[in-house]
């Protein structure tokens, strides 16, 4: 006999809460997904789609040379979570980071991989043209390094240019970049931490790291190293006081701007 058929039911339905999965979010990520659910997507009212420009790099002695294309994933889709009807292109690692011969920038350290600009500009301009004729209506190129932004923004121009009369847009995401340099920057300022912002492999840069994914960066070797210097690939500034709660102020920040931006343009083409 069972004396308590409420607590009974109570815990059966505890119990199978529990082994039920959580419902996963909407899956923005164009890789992940059908040609089907593609095409779906897009008849049910998909219309923008991010293109995350990141970077094979070296970072300095302890961030990994995948920073720009893991954070640009990341943030990409945040990105088009907040904003709705968008999806979020595969990540651009390939980019301009410096001659091979002879090696300058970048490509003076092992670790970073570069193309020519015109090999650059022929890919974003080919991978936007294949979305256009899908049915996507704004594509949106975000730079998470600020190398190559002048060349893509160029591009974007470009391209908008030549779809003019089709409904479709290109644009270039300037906030989502800009934003590090100005109010993320005057947050660490603010903080007492001006003296370690620099313009790469800096505070700033490994706080963002820390803040999307901590194990692309070797923490426990930066907190005991000396101060990195340019010929270590850090230019500027001091990472050794980076932490993710830092870093989450500028994640935050780049996230809310781009947000703002995409839909002023969505609205502008509406």
């Amino acid at each position: 006999m069972i004396r308590h058929p409420l607590r009974v039911l109570t815990a059966l339905a505890t119990l199978a809460a529990l082994s039920t999965p959580a419902r996963a979010a909407p899956q923005v990520e164009f890789q992940r997904l059908t040609w089907t659910e593609i095409r779906d997507a897009i008849r049910s009212g998909y219309e923008t789609i991010i293109v995350p420009v990141g970077g094979t790099e070296q970072s300095g002695p302890y961030i990994a040379v995948g920073k720009h294309n893991v954070r640009a994933q990341a943030l990409a889709d945040r990105i088009a979570h907040e904003l709705g009807n968008t999806l979020v292109a595969p990540v651009i690692a390939y980019v301009p980071e410096g001659s091979t011969s002879p090696r300058t920038s970048h490509m003076r350290f092992p670790g970073t991989i570069s193309v020519t600009p015109a090999v650059f500009d022929g890919l974003l301009k080919s991978a936007a043209e294949s979305f256009r004729v899908q049915g996507f209506h704004l594509v949106a190129f975000i730079a998470d390094h600020g190398g190559y932004r002048a060349e893509m923004c160029k591009v974007a121009a470009q391209l908008d240019k030549s779809w003019s009369g089709t409904g479709a847009h290109a644009a270039c995401v300037n906030d989502y970049y800009t934003v590090i340099a100005g109010p993320y920057a005057q947050a660490l300022r603010e903080k007492g931490l001006g003296a370690d912002v620099g313009t790469h492999a800096d505070l700033s840069d490994t706080s963002l790291m820390l803040a999307v994914d901590p194990s692309m960066v070797r923490m426990s070797a930066l907190k005991t190293a000396p101060k990195p210097t340019e010929a270590d690939g850090v230019y500027g500034g001091d990472p050794r006081p980076a932490s993710a709660a830092l870093g989450q102020i500028g994640v935050d920040m780049q996230v809310n701007a781009a947000v703002a931006e995409i839909r002023k343009l969505r609205d502008q083409a509406h």
